[in-house]
């Protein structure tokens, strides 16, 4: 059974920093892509950046790019996002989710964890 935990979110203050773990387990498969997701009250789920287990690649959206990284960590099976200089336009809720695509997308994303707050705000 495929399952994605997301952890790490919180309150912090604009310019601080947090990271987010998404724990992952039930994949047969060593193609997958990992790809981290927001959403904010009323608006749709956003794309934000994504990891190939395989080697490494990742993609990030420019809304994040320079202040956030992904990584990964394969015999943990846990992929890891690094949020720095955090805005509080970066509050909503993060998610992470699985895809056999190259793609931000959400829609080619397959499974999803519940998600993790992240609120910041001084």
């Amino acid at each position: 059974q495929v399952q994605l935990v997301e952890s790490g979110g919180g309150l912090v203050q604009p310019g601080g920093s947090l990271r987010l773990s998404c724990a992952t387990s039930g994949f047969t498969l060593d193609y997958y892509v990992i790809g981290w997701f927001r959403q904010a009250p009323g608006k749709e789920r956003e794309g934000l950046c994504y990891i190939r287990k395989s080697d490494g690649s990742t993609y990030y959206t420019d809304s994040i790019k320079g202040r956030f990284t992904i990584s990964r960590d394969n015999a943990k099976n846990t992929v890891l996002l690094q949020m720095n200089n955090l805005k509080p336009e970066d509050t909503a809720v993060y998610y992470c989710a699985v895809s056999n695509m190259l793609t931000i997308d959400p829609d080619d994303y397959h499974y999803w964890g519940r998600g993790t707050q992240v609120t910041v705000s001084s």
